[in-house]
């Protein structure tokens, strides 16, 4: 399984390398400078199945093991990033930035809605102009 910031830099068309024993020493990205965030992220010191579910995971279990995703994300010094990241994308599955799946879903809908709104109160309040 693959770490988020492995998986990241497989979609971004950059190989990553894992170290042969977890936990071993640290990822190196072939490309780097593609993705300088991801050489900073706390993760790449994890194991991936804390950040990605296993198939048939227990609700307990899953909430567990998120939440201790989530306290490696809160210490990782490149947390914004990998969550703008992640919501650009959008990445479907896993903890990235600190967020779970449904709660990047969350955010996404949050501002989807309020660009809408904001593009409804420029049409409704913008002067318009007279030709002339």
């Amino acid at each position: 399984m693959l770490h988020p910031i492995e998986s990241s830099a497989r979609s971004a068309n950059v190989v990553a390398r894992r170290s042969p024993a977890p936990g071993a020493g640290t990822q190196q990205l072939d490309h780097p400078e593609d993705n300088p965030w991801h050489t900073g992220a706390a993760c790449r010191r994890d194991e991936a199945g804390l950040f990605f579910a296993p198939s048939k995971e227990p609700t307990a279990a899953r909430l567990a093991r998120e939440e201790q995703a989530k306290q490696v994300c809160a210490r990782c010094p490149v947390l914004l990033e990998c969550r703008e990241h992640a919501l650009a994308q959008p990445e479907p599955y896993g903890v990235w930035g600190g967020l779970t799946a449904a709660e990047r879903r969350v955010v996404l809908a949050r501002r989807r809605r309020r660009e809408t709104e904001l593009r409804e109160a420029r049409r409704v309040g913008a002067p318009r102009r007279i030709a002339g």
